[in-house]
């Protein structure tokens, strides 16, 4: 059910710095010092598989170049994913392409089938719908993959057709599920039920 993931908004309009908190989650911008916990979670052939631009194996310097960039680039927000302050994944937004911003998703393989996926996904969704002014988000999932389409699916995003995408880890391209979400449908959501409250 939808109401089951409340979700704290930061105050802030700075996504570099902000923190969201959602009923089990915390989400937050990942540090240097977050590297080797990143590495290991994301060092899985598995997620990679599913994952457009993990290559694998996956090491700390992969994770540290990951984590300078994400905090360099303003076109890209991304957020550690915790819980009880031990990290689950990570969740974030890329707007490398300004008319198609792209939400992308990992969880370390031991925090799959929990919801995790789910209840950070909207806490992201959430942020980008308040701090922006776009009118729809896109995702993708691969067709081999059913449970990242419905996380998707239960965020609200709408199937869109199917297109070819280059994975790195497979070193090809291999077929995935487009989705849209629109600022309306978000919107229906919340209203619908999911919570937002603004204090941190």
């Amino acid at each position: 059910m939808l109401q089951d993931f409340p979700i704290s908004a930061p105050a802030s309009r700075d996504a570099r710095n902000c923190v969201l908190e959602t009923e089990r989650l915390t989400l937050r911008r990942p540090t240097l010092a977050d590297v080797p916990a990143i590495a290991q979670l994301a060092n899985d052939r598995r997620i990679a598989e599913n994952t457009r631009r993990l290559p694998h194996p996956y090491s700390q310097d992969h994770a540290a170049e990951f984590v300078r960039a994400a905090a360099a680039d303003g076109r890209e927000t991304v957020f550690l994913i915790e819980q009880n302050h031990s990290p689950l994944g990570l969740v974030g937004i890329d707007r490398t392409t300004p008319d198609a911003p792209e939400l992308g998703y990992w969880l370390g393989i031991a925090h799959w089938g929990q919801g995790f996926g789910t209840e950070a996904a909207r806490a992201a969704i959430d942020f980008f719908f308040e701090e922006s002014e776009a009118e729809h988000l896109i995702a993708g999932a691969r067709v081999a993959n059913p449970a990242s389409r419905n996380i998707l699916e239960k965020c609200g995003f709408q199937w869109s057709g199917v297109e070819l995408h280059r994975f790195e880890a497979l070193g090809s391209s291999t077929p995935v599920d487009c989705f849209r979400l629109t600022r309306g449908v978000w919107s229906s959501l919340k209203n619908w039920g999911i919570s937002t409250r603004r204090e941190r």
